[in-house]
């Protein structure tokens, strides 16, 4: 099996994935599930945001927030709310802004990547995802 590099808590890291196309989503999902991952699904910025406490009305962030997920790794252009929007705002919460947050693009244009990373982005990858891409996102999370 090439998915060597596991947590080495007991508990599965958990991966929020956002992207509005349902196809990458699903693609997504189902490579990090197979890395051993427990992975929720978001379907644009608004809905990551909602699920991550960090939406206005949503004043009552608990302390279980910070601990809500593990990693969030989104799409870099989605409608309402581009992924480096998103990044944005989990990065200024301090609820979030230690969770590591991957951008993924089909796009692979050298100044959108910059700014991702500038923008504390662990990682920037090019769709669509390969199994060896996951490998690294997994390994990345067990240290």
């Amino acid at each position: 099996m090439e998915f060597s590099c596991v947590t080495s808590s007991s508990s599965k890291p958990h991966v929020l994935a956002v992207d509005d196309n349902l196809v990458d989503r699903k693609l997504v999902e189902m490579l990090l599930k197979k890395s051993s991952c427990k992975v929720t699904t978001a379907e644009n910025g608004l809905r990551a945001l909602e699920y991550l406490g960090l939406v206005d009305e949503q004043e009552n962030s608990l302390d279980s927030n910070e601990s809500k997920v593990s990693m969030v790794i989104t799409d870099y252009c989605m409608p309402g709310m581009t992924g480096y929007e998103l990044l944005k705002k989990i990065k200024e919460s301090s609820t979030t802004k230690g969770v590591p947050v991957v951008v993924m693009s089909s796009e692979n244009i050298p100044t959108r990547i910059n700014k991702c990373l500038e923008e504390g982005a662990q990682m920037f990858m090019l769709k669509p995802l390969k199994p060896s891409d996951v490998q690294k996102l997994t390994c990345n999370l067990a240290n």
